[in-house]
């Protein structure tokens, strides 16, 4: 079985063709696949896969084998894979997911994908809460891109132990399918710095649903404006907040590591 391993800002995954035949057992391939000491090494699994409504769809395993509804950095990647590897020639292509159909715009050179900008929707905010978490309170703020988010404002960011703490966000009795956390702390109106806690995952080093919650959440709180750079551990997310269709834009780059095969066991 031919596999292609990508990532986006070092948020990495493992591909899969499966526009004419899909594998069994998916949601344990990933769990194999995704082990960085006995598999290739990865936050999860994303299989390409022929769509009714759209130019292809995607389906996004995490790495303990929970399928996600949608991965910013994986969707950019998977973009590249289907126009560098011939699959179809547009820049300008849908893709269908859990979380609903995206539109990408491909920035090719030399016929090959380097930049992605995707359509990530309109989010869905909810009012800021407190959550009691390891004997402290949070002011979290949820946002949906599809996805679960919530995002906590805090200084001192690139200091906090998330392997200690992130658990505890994503399985707190406050969400039932469990949920991203997002470590926050704003720079300047045009920039903020982020670590993450992804769900089924654990602190990964980038994720573009979350940068995009977290634009969203940050405008609301005042914190910044429509338009900002998120710094996170693997790199810079351009996101834009569009003011007139609501919907978020999410812009950055999308890499082949290498392939191989996995052996179909």
């Amino acid at each position: 079985m031919r596999f292609t391993k990508m990532q986006g800002l070092g948020n990495d995954y493992v591909y899969l063709d499966c526009t004419k035949a899909t594998p069994p057992d998916l949601p344990g391939l990933a769990v194999k696949i995704s082990d960085r000491h006995f598999g290739v090494g990865s936050d999860g699994l994303i299989c390409i896969c022929p769509s009714e409504t759209a130019d292809f769809r995607m389906r996004m395993f995490n790495a303990d084998g929970s399928e996600g509804e949608m991965c910013g950095n994986g969707i950019r990647c998977v973009g590249k894979f289907v126009y560098d590897k011939g699959l179809t020639r547009k820049t300008t292509l849908s893709v269908e997911t859990l979380a609903g159909i995206k539109t990408l715009d491909l920035k090719a050179e030399a016929g090959q994908v380097t930049q992605v900008t995707v359509d990530m929707g309109v989010p869905a905010a909810e009012n800021p809460r407190t959550l009691h978490v390891l004997g402290s309170d949070y002011l979290i703020y949820p946002v949906s891109m599809g996805n679960p988010h919530a995002i906590i404002f805090q200084s001192g960011v690139k200091e906090l132990d998330l392997t200690d703490i992130g658990p505890h966000f994503e399985c707190h009795p406050s969400f039932p399918n469990r949920t991203n956390t997002e470590f926050v702390e704003p720079i300047a109106p045009d920039r903020l710095f982020m670590r993450v806690w992804e769900r089924g995952s654990g602190e990964t080093l980038a994720c573009g649903t979350g940068a995009c919650a977290t634009a969203v959440a940050a405008n609301l709180a005042g914190k910044a404006g429509r338009e900002v750079t998120v710094t996170l551990l693997g790199g810079d997310l351009h996101i834009r907040w569009d003011e007139t269709d609501g919907h978020v834009y999410m812009t950055g780059p999308a890499v082949t590591v290498f392939e191989g095969d996995w052996p179909e066991t």
